[in-house]
């Protein structure tokens, strides 16, 4: 790979060799969410249930879903519990249902990344001992793997962002620590995606703003992670879904980003454009499919604490009835400076995102404002708040969120840099205000 090498990064003594790579089946179309009835019956299952949030319930597409099961002899229920940004409270009503309800052959889940990593812990919790903290990533929890093999998953997303209808990650607070963390492990991958463009024409332009940036710093932060030759060799035992740059994950990080270019702004701005919408879920795809397998870094690290410690800042287009800061809003808050901090490791990819984000790019200046200079373009373009400070943060807070965002080392192992406690401080107090 022809990357510039970073000088914070040590050379390893045996570098690294192989990359691994891994994705669900892909069943990718309008219309195609009405097939799952005849997909599961292809993994002989008899009780399935689907995973959902109220929000999504209340649009029919979950019970839809569920309906066109009986035709093919599958009783499912609906579970429609599931909490917008999951906690460890949430997903512990979850598992308690359908522990309580089970057991189930398999899983649907029918809505964001919510609902789909409500589903991932259901299928986790409810096929393995222990209990939930058991399976939560190092320092917050036990990290430990799954001994059971997991029941087939169905991931149908009705947003278009989180990816994680391709990854191995489940998101969630946990609220006694303020933290939001993550369980990681290959097993939590769904089977099968299953994305239908015409289930996003529902979502409210802020869902679709915040969820876009989540799309987009998937993608750029995928493209400019540690490429995986960077590291120490490892032995097979420890391989870990989070490689680093390659060059497959590269293949899918251009491509989203090519399509949320021409797409982005019109999917916000003109919600009924079913070719934007249906642009956006591919971008959403082929960046999930990037990103699963490279990794993410200082953008989600910094993500986690800005969304885990929210005041009272209350988002256009989600419940009103608690206070959050979006996950994809959460984390680009900080790109524009977090892209700053990276450019010295790989100049040249930072200025190619730039220019497959904006194709008439005007390069003049200094080359290492010019991602930034995008971001923050579009981020003002579709209603991005205006930095952390404009979600309720200010410089008192920036001890606090850093240490929120140092403990997410499995994502800061893959940043293209070190990142001290002092880069972190900079970067979060230069995102106090983008522009």
């Amino acid at each position: 790979m022809t990357r510039t090498a970073s000088t914070a990064l040590t050379t390893p003594t045996h570098p690294e060799t192989v990359f691994t790579y891994g994705a669900p089946a892909l069943k990718y179309g309008a219309g195609s969410s009405d097939e799952i009835g005849f997909d599961l019956s292809q993994y002989d299952v008899r009780r399935a249930l689907v995973v959902t949030d109220p929000g999504v319930a209340a649009t029919g597409h979950p019970q839809r879903v569920a309906d066109q099961m009986a035709q093919f002899g599958i009783e499912a229920r609906v579970f429609d519990g599931s909490h917008v940004e999951p906690t460890d409270d949430s997903l512990r009503e979850a598992i308690e249902f359908a522990r309580e309800t089970g057991p189930w052959d398999a899983y649907v889940a029918v809505g964001g990344g919510s609902a789909i990593d409500t589903a991932k812990a259901v299928n986790l919790l409810a096929t393995n001992p222990g209990e939930l903290m058991d399976y939560i990533n190092v320092p917050v929890g036990k990290g430990a793997a799954p001994v059971n093999a997991l029941r087939p998953l169905v991931a149908v997303p009705t947003t278009t962002g989180t990816g994680s209808e391709s990854t191995t990650i489940c998101v969630l607070d946990v609220l006694s620590l303020k933290v939001k963390t993550g369980i990681s492990h290959p097993r939590l991958r769904p089977t099968l995606a299953v994305v239908d463009p015409l289930l996003t024409l529902t979502q409210p332009p802020g869902v679709t703003a915040a969820s876009g940036m989540d799309i987009l710093c998937h993608a750029l932060e995928s493209y400019t992670a540690r490429p995986f030759d960077s590291y120490e060799r490892k032995e097979a035992a420890q391989r870990v879904p989070y490689c680093g740059a390659n060059p497959i994950a590269d293949m899918w990080a251009e491509k989203s980003m090519s399509l949320l270019a021409t797409s982005f702004r019109r999917a916000v701005a003109h919600g009924e454009d079913a070719d934007a919408r249906g642009d956006m879920a591919l971008a959403a795809t082929f960046a999930g499919m990037g990103f699963g397998n490279a990794g993410v870094h200082i953008p989600h690290a910094c993500a986690y604490p800005i969304a885990g410690r929210v005041k009272d800042f209350r988002p256009d287009g989600y419940p009103a009835d608690e206070p959050m800061v979006p996950h994809g809003m959460a984390v680009s808050l900080t790109a524009p400076e977090a892209f700053r901090f990276t450019f010295d490791a790989a100049p040249e990819r930072h200025v190619r995102a730039a220019e497959l984000l904006d194709p008439s790019l005007d390069r003049s200046g200094d080359p290492r404002d010019l991602l930034p200079g995008v971001l923050t373009a579009l981020m003002r373009d579709i209603g991005i708040p205006n930095g952390i400070g404009a979600v309720g943060y200010d410089e008192g807070d920036v001890d606090d969120l850093v240490d929120g965002a140092l403990k997410q080392q499995r994502l800061l192992a893959t940043a293209p840099r070190e990142v001290t406690a002092d880069d972190a401080a900079e970067i979060l107090r230069a995102s106090l205000s983008l522009w």
